[in-house]
């Protein structure tokens, strides 16, 4: 498993469909641990007007035989950056493909939205219950207050 990506340089995909996103061995295959993404930024469209969306996710999961390489995965929630989804859809289906791909033991993804019509949508999916021995520590992500 040769990242395709890793010291190279990538055009950011033109959809999450034609992302690719790579896998590698994991150097830790032996061992229960965690391993978590945030992505403070990351942004989408509205299907019904076009405008931005953005969020916070927090992509945590228990490593099975490969892990993400972290490149690849920036340029697949990057390209998500003109593609037309709800929140649900962006956030369930990120998680979902990166649970059919890598294979972890576990995985959660939380997306955090900022409001859209002046409510904010979190949204939360999990592949099951974490493994007994995984320490799963709190996303860290406050609920949405506004100003104040």
């Amino acid at each position: 498993m040769t990242p395709k990506f890793l010291g190279q340089t990538a055009p950011l995909p033109a959809s999450p469909q034609e992302a690719v996103l790579d896998y590698v061995p994991n150097p830790r295959a032996g061992s229960t641990y965690l391993v978590r993404f945030a992505a403070p930024e990351f942004t989408s469209l509205c299907p019904v007007t076009g405008q931005p969306d953005f969020a916070h996710l927090v992509i945590d999961y228990a490593p099975g035989d490969t892990i993400v390489e972290s490149k690849s995965l920036k340029l697949f929630l990057g390209s998500f950056r003109n593609h037309a989804a709800f929140h649900e859809d962006c956030t369930v289906g990120i998680g979902e493909r990166l649970h059919a791909e890598m294979a972890p033991r576990w995985l959660r993804i939380g997306g955090y939205w900022y409001p859209r019509g002046g409510i904010p949508i979190d949204v939360f999916w999990q592949s099951g219950p974490p493994p007994a021995d995984l320490w799963v520590p709190d996303q860290g992500v406050a609920p949405y207050r506004g100003r104040g």
